[in-house]
C-alpha cells in the first residue's frame, strides 16, 4: 500500500451552520426527510485530528479514518449520498480509497450506516458490527426496534463479516481499537476507543456512539426493547468510567467540532483534547435521560 503525505488543509470549515442547529440535529434525529437534512448532507473539509486519526466526514455526520501500514479503517459510512463525500475526503488527504480494509459504525441508524453497502462494494472492505445491531444492518433497517416500520429510515442491506461483542478488539497493521458496547440508542450502539500520540504524549481517544434518547422513544415500556432503560443506565456507567483525553463522537455537535476546528494551529494545543468537555457532555446527556425516564 502506498500512502502519500497528507496535504496542508485550510482551517476554515466548508460549512458554517449554527452550532445550536447542529446540536438540535444531533441530539434528536428528525422523523422525516432524513436524507435531505441539510446538516447531514453538507460536507466538511477533511483534517488530521492527531497522529494517524483523521476526520473525513460531513458538516455534522462524523466519519473517521485510521491509517495503518497495512491499510485503512473507516468508522461510519453515513448516508448513501455521503459515500462520494467520504471517498473524496479520503483521497484529498492523499490516501487511496481501495486501501480501506475495515469498515466500522457507531450504530445502525440511517445517518451512520446507509452508505455501508456501497463502501463495501467499492473497496472490498470487511464489515465489523456490534452484535445488537447486526440484525438491523442485515435487514436494511427493518429490524430496528423504533424505526423499522418507517420506509424513510430504511437503507441498502449490507453483509456483516464479523459480529462484535462488548470489549472486542479490531486490529490492523499494529493499530488497535476497542469496541465498547453502549446500548440504549440502539441495541448495539458502539463507542470506539484507541490510543494516539500527540506532540509526544499518548492520548486516550473516545469516539462516543450515542447516548441520546430520540424523540418518540418509549424507554420505560417499549415491547420491542424492554431492556432499553437498563441499557441506557449501563451505558452511562460505562461512559463515566472511560479514560478520555481526546473527545470525539458520531456527530460533530457531540464534541463541539465547529468551535474546535478553527483552533487547529501548528504547535498549538490540540483543541480536541478535552477531557472536561467529555465529562460535561456525558453528565448533560445522563441528566437528559433521567429527565425522560422520570417523565409521565
Amino acid at each position: 500500500m502506498r500512502l502519500r503525505l497528507p496535504i496542508l488543509l485550510p482551517l476554515i470549515a466548508s460549512c458554517a451552520l449554527p452550532i445550536c442547529a447542529r446540536i438540535a440535529s444531533a441530539q434528536t434525529a428528525p422523523q422525516t426527510a432524513v436524507k435531505d437534512n441539510p446538516l447531514w448532507v453538507a460536507n466538511h473539509e477533511p483534517f488530521r485530528i492527531a497522529d494517524n486519526l483523521y476526520y473525513v466526514g460531513g458538516a455534522d455526520l462524523a466519519t473517521y479514518l485510521i491509517t495503518t501500514p497495512h491499510g485503512l479503517i473507516l468508522i461510519n459510512s453515513n448516508l448513501e449520498s455521503s459515500v462520494s463525500q467520504i471517498r473524496g475526503n479520503v483521497e484529498k488527504l492523499g490516501f487511496h480509497w481501495k486501501d480501506v480494509k475495515i469498515l466500522l459504525i457507531s450504530h445502525a441508524h440511517i445517518d451512520h450506516t446507509a452508505g455501508s453497502a456501497e463502501i463495501l462494494k467499492e473497496t472490498g472492505a470487511k464489515f465489523d458490527v456490534m452484535d445488537g445491531d447486526v440484525p438491523v444492518i442485515e435487514s436494511g433497517g427493518k429490524a430496528d426496534f423504533h424505526y423499522g416500520t418507517l420506509p424513510e429510515w430504511g437503507y441498502p442491506v449490507a453483509q456483516v463479516n464479523r459480529v462484535l461483542h462488548d470489549g472486542d478488539i479490531v486490529s490492523l497493521g499494529g493499530v488497535t481499537l476497542h469496541a465498547i458496547k453502549t446500548p440504549g440508542h440502539t441495541k448495539g450502539t458502539t463507542t470506539w476507543t484507541m490510543q494516539v500520540k500527540d506532540q509526544g504524549k499518548l492520548l486516550n481517544v473516545v469516539i462516543v456512539g450515542s447516548p441520546n434518547v430520540n424523540a418518540g422513544y418509549r424507554i420505560k415500556d417499549d415491547p420491542n426493547y424492554p431492556a432499553q432503560a437498563a441499557d441506557y443506565k449501563h451505558t452511562f456507567e460505562v461512559l463515566e468510567a472511560l479514560p478520555c483525553d481526546l473527545f470525539l463522537g458520531a456527530h460533530g455537535a457531540y464534541f463541539g467540532m465547529d468551535a474546535k476546528y478553527p483552533r487547529i494551529q501548528p504547535g498549538a494545543t490540540n483543541p480536541f483534547i478535552d477531557p472536561d468537555g467529555y465529562r460535561a457532555y456525558v453528565q448533560e446527556r445522563k441528566a437528559k435521560f433521567e429527565q425522560e425516564l422520570g417523565a409521565p
